[in-house]
């Protein structure tokens, strides 16, 4: 009986890793070959590698300044994000107070609020400040957004963990700060690092924010570079497509490679709290 349950896991896992690949592996395949090919066999192989697809959608995309820009918008958001939600749980979590209670409901009642119920106050008050095609007006309302979700996560995160190292830091005579940066980030790393892959994957595939904020293109991360791409050429052909596709998501797939050791533990030390 048991090996029959194995044997039937082991066909499901199958099953679903076949569901899961094939999709990836239609792209990566159908990003080498011509418009004939794909009109004549659509899910056939290529008979011979065609780079020129490449070379067309990157200069057309403007690539590599669509990865700059979100990359700055990224990797600026998640800091800040990191940040600020790890040092206002932190006070939430050790405060014993009525008000922490109820600043910690607030953010909380964050989660509940999805992005386009505020675009039209957020284009309002982005023009009124002049902030438009601004990416620092990018970066705030991504923070903003996702500040809820990051109080959320530390602050259930540190109150599972004993203050006896900070008590000690205080008698060592270290202040608030230093007792911050000394041994809550460092404690914090492993679930920073696990929280900020999956905000940074939220972050870099959004088309809603830089939609709305950022009209010139000069300014547009890579989401937008891509939609302008497919939306002004009109007869986009499938051969450009798959590699717009397929150009979008590398540097989403090398970053989960590099951190993702980081984020099995810190998956892990959400389990082990």
């Amino acid at each position: 009986m048991v090996k029959v349950k194995q044997s039937i896991s082991g066909v499901l896992l199958i099953v679903v890793t076949v569901l899961v690949l094939l999709p990836i592996l239609l792209v990566i395949v159908n990003s080498f070959r011509t418009n004939h090919s794909l009109a004549v066999s659509p899910i056939g192989l290529p008979t011979s590698l065609d780079l020129s697809n490449f070379g067309y959608v990157i200069t057309h995309m403007n690539f590599f300044r669509g990865v700059g820009i979100s990359t700055l918008i990224t990797a600026s958001s998640v800091a800040l994000i990191l940040l600020i939600g790890s040092a206002a749980s932190w006070a939430i979590a050790r405060t014993t107070r009525r008000w922490a209670s109820g600043v910690y409901r607030l953010f909380i009642a964050g989660l509940t609020i999805p992005v386009f119920v505020m675009a039209t106050p957020l284009y309002l008050e982005a023009l009124q400040l002049g902030l438009l095609n601004n990416l620092v007006a990018v970066i705030l309302v991504y923070t903003a957004f996702n500040m809820p979700f990051a109080v959320f996560f530390y602050t259930s995160f540190l109150r599972s963990v004993p203050q006896e190292l900070e008590e000690a830091a205080a008698i060592d005579g270290c202040g608030p700060l230093r007792t911050y940066w000394h041994i809550i980030l460092p404690m914090l790393r492993p679930s920073s690092a696990a929280m900020a892959v999956f905000i940074a994957i939220s972050i870099w595939n959004d088309v809603t924010v830089p939609l709305l904020l950022l009209d010139s293109q000069d300014v547009q991360p890579l989401t937008l570079s891509i939609y302008s791409f497919v939306g002004t050429e009109g007869g986009i052909q499938q051969s450009q497509l798959f590699p717009a596709v397929l150009l979008a998501t590398l540097p989403l797939f090398i970053l989960f490679l590099v951190f993702q050791r980081y984020i099995v533990a810190g998956i892990s030390a959400g389990v082990g709290k």
